[in-house]
């Protein structure tokens, strides 16, 4: 049976730089499982109306890889894919990659040491180390919405968007307001005969400015490559002054939100209707929508924003709780993802049969959000508090996968097979990691998919990029337990 270096789950961003940074370091012994017949990740199963990056396009790229010549100053989806594309043709990385290969779980072999991973068809594929790169934004959820399959209309989740369906002139519903919803709500409210926002609660938005680079700019990137560097570093270093706003009671979260208020402002006249879209939360506590064209769509006559919270669905439409029944013919869902169990498989299953699953019940923790104690050899990236309200979150996977690969060389060093991080050293790390959460917006007044129902925040990072990147610069073999292989018996 071929035993693999190294397994890689999923070909998003996460999958992709692990591959490009093993062969970069001359390793080449590795293969990609991807569920699809595609790569991309997110950004092949968003293709909602108006689906795009609300990070500008310059620091949305691997900083290693070479820059696209992006059009916009924010990327659509279509770009972004294509672009993905791209990278994984011109660096050959298709002939690792098994494509429609569903991982459904995987156990660690204490007496061989490697990861048998079992796929949808129950072919089981061994590996020394393996890279789960499942992301924590691609498990639709739902919102606990009740009687789903009594609507006799058409509903979709706008991660599996149905094209084939014509929206012109019928009656839409959309439940939810978040960052995607934002995008794709103005494309659904021109099509529309009459669209009805459903919203739990607001988000705070502020101006995008998006603009098409001119062809005098890109003249000049594409010929000074160094202009294109500058133009991301200033990009980073402006997006990182944003981590400020992310903390309560900072001058820089004054400021956002006086711009969130301005733009509303400026862009929703009715008074009653501005309050329903104004926040009773600190900024930051849910992801902040940056957009120009979200509130203008929801001013239209053909617009309503609906408060009142849903009750269920019905064979005709949306019951609220006050006992309306409002009809549709088409819902559209934007309720966001599952993240709250951070878990792209049925389970991964470490030393001694320990369930990850069980482990992450009720609030997923790992060490620096790469490992797990109990699961040796086992790296995640974009894992528990890996995710960023100010940047982009590339700059954190560019840094796990560097982290990751300086274990794999330690261990290489160190002459031993394993490596498992010590139950102690996760501990004090995410014990610290929650007392430096006090004072974010994420601890604030709201319900958010970054905070469990104890209060914990499992999803975003205590601190900027720059305090990510120091923390995890460094890897000390001496914070995990190293784990060579039994010697043979003697007769």
């Amino acid at each position: 049976m071929k035993v693999y270096n190294v397994a890689i789950l999923g070909t998003g961003f996460g999958g992709i730089c692990t591959a490009l940074r093993l062969r970069e370091e001359g390793e080449t012994d590795f293969l990609m499982l991807e569920k699809a017949a595609s790569v991309g990740g997110t950004w092949r199963d968003n293709t909602y109306p108006g689906a795009a990056c609300d990070v500008k396009s310059h620091l949305y790229w691997p900083s290693f890889a070479e820059k696209p010549d992006w059009t916009k100053a924010y990327c659509d989806q279509p770009e972004i894919l294509r672009n993905i594309e791209l990278m994984v043709e011109r660096h050959k990385l298709a002939p690792h990659v098994r494509f429609n290969t569903e991982v459904i779980d995987a156990s660690w072999d204490e007496a061989a040491l490697l990861w048998r991973i079992r796929t949808s068809t129950n072919e089981i594929i061994s590996a020394r180390n393996f890279f789960a790169a499942w992301g924590q934004l691609n498990r639709p959820s739902f919102a606990g919405i009740e009687g789903r399959g009594n609507f006799k209309g058409v509903q979709f989740h706008s991660a599996r968007w149905n094209h084939e369906v014509s929206l012109e002139g019928k009656r839409v519903a959309c439940i939810g307001v978040g960052p995607s919803a934002a995008q794709f709500i103005p494309e659904l409210a021109r099509q529309a005969g009459h669209l009805t926002v459903f919203q739990r609660s607001p988000n705070y938005v502020v101006p995008r400015l998006d603009r098409p680079y001119t062809d005098h700019e890109q003249r000049v990137f594409n010929a000074i490559p160094a202009s294109r560097d500058a133009s991301r570093q200033a990009i980073f270093e402006d997006h990182e002054s944003w981590y400020d706003a992310m903390r309560q009671n900072t001058a820089k979260a004054a400021e956002f939100t006086a711009v969130a208020r301005i733009q509303l402002e400026s862009q929703v006249a009715d008074p009653v209707l501005r309050e329903k879209l104004w926040p009773d939360y600190p900024i930051g506590c849910k992801r902040i929508i940056i957009a120009d064209d979200f509130y203008p769509a929801l001013v239209r006559p053909n617009v309503t924003v609906e408060t009142t919270l849903v009750e269920g669905l019905e064979e005709k439409g949306i019951r609220t709780k006050d006992g309306q029944l409002h009809e549709f013919d088409v819902i559209v869902y934007g309720t966001g993802y599952e993240t709250h169990t951070l878990l792209g498989v049925s389970d991964i299953k470490g030393r001694g049969g320990k369930s990850l699953r069980e482990t992450w019940n009720p609030v997923p923790e790992a060490y620096l959000g790469i490992n797990v104690s109990g699961f040796p050899n086992f790296y995640i990236l974009y894992g528990p508090n890996t995710n960023l309200g100010h940047n982009s979150i590339l700059n954190m996977i560019e840094a796990q996968v560097s982290y990751s690969l300086k274990g794999l060389k330690a261990a290489r060093e160190h002459g031993v097979q394993a490596l498992d991080v010590k139950p102690a050293v996760m501990a004090e790390f995410n014990r610290q990691l929650q007392k430096d959460m006090e004072g974010t917006s994420w601890a604030g007044s709201c319900t958010s998919w970054y905070k469990h129902a104890d209060g914990r925040i499992s999803n975003n990072w205590s601190g900027n990029v720059i305090q990510y990147r120091e923390r995890t610069a460094d890897f000390k073999i001496d914070e995990y337990e190293q784990i060579r292989q039994a010697e043979p018996a003697t007769a």
